[in-house]
């Protein structure tokens, strides 16, 4: 009787810690909305009217539909990745620079679910910002719907292993510069070279196969199939290779947390 009102109570505190840290979470994403949310609404409609209207107009059909509703779901979905990551990356390293990671270290929580606290508050801004950047899309073009299943498979999963690489990033860091370093140089690169704005089919072979290394045009063509029904990549594949991305990086997270790389030091 004694080990079940302990287990009923070590779930309750890790159900209380975790509801804390997305609250927090949350409320820090809602508080300054000026810098989580605007920014990418902003950008998207420019995107919509340089890339769609202006070059789109010259471009003509893509994939077998107009250019506009072509990267409408890759611009969604690059707004998911960049958010989902840099709200991890500064709210967990904005937690070490103030010190106050030491409250959580201190707490019962184990640090597997700590690491999902902070995913998921990189999953409500990453799906919030990507419910925005959608409306946005739909002011300029019709968003239809091949399979609602996959879409939200496919953003959950890619919202969620950027999430854990911020994470990883934000333990590495050592000041502000350093959560820059990798959205700057890498995942911005790989973001605008992973079928975001075309089809890899127009690419030449040798640019098709350094492409299909990109993890992200695995992301993007399967959200884009889950609205137009059509992709670069196996669809079966790129779920694989998100899982497995997901599965990865979040044992590397747990484990950074068991030794106190960059915590404990």
């Amino acid at each position: 009787m004694t080990d079940l009102s302990s287990a009923s109570a070590r779930r309750e505190s890790n159900w209380i810690g975790f509801r804390t840290i997305v609250t927090r979470e949350f409320s820090r994403i809602i508080r300054i909305w000026g810098q989580t949310l605007l920014p990418s609404a902003v950008t998207a409609t420019l995107y919509f009217v340089i890339f769609g209207n202006l070059i789109g107009s010259r471009i003509g059909q893509m994939g077998g539909y107009h250019y506009m509703q072509y990267i409408a779901p890759g611009l969604i979905m690059m707004s998911v990745i960049t958010n989902s990551y840099g709200n991890v990356v500064s709210s967990f390293f904005g937690a070490r620079f103030g010190k106050y990671i030491e409250e959580l270290l201190v707490s019962p929580l184990p640090n597997w679910l700590i690491v999902i606290g902070y995913m998921a508050g990189g999953l409500v801004r990453g799906l919030s910002v990507g419910a925005i950047v959608t409306l946005v899309a739909m002011m300029f073009t019709d968003l239809t719907l091949h399979s609602p299943v996959i879409i939200v498979a496919a953003v959950l999963l890619t919202s969620m292993v950027f999430g854990l690489g911020g994470f990883i990033n934000a333990v590495f860091a050592k000041n502000f510069d350093h959560i820059s370093w990798f959205p700057t140089f890498i995942l911005t690169p790989l973001t605008y070279f992973g079928g975001v704005f075309y089809s890899i089919d127009l690419l030449p072979n040798w640019a098709r196969v350094i492409s299909h290394a990109n993890p992200i045009l695995y992301m993007v063509s399967a959200f884009r199939y889950g609205f137009l029904g059509v992709s670069d990549v196996d669809i079966r594949l790129a779920f694989g290779l998100m899982m497995a991305f997901m599965a990865v990086l979040f044992a590397i997270a747990v484990g950074l947390m068991h030794k106190g790389i960059g915590i404990r030091e």
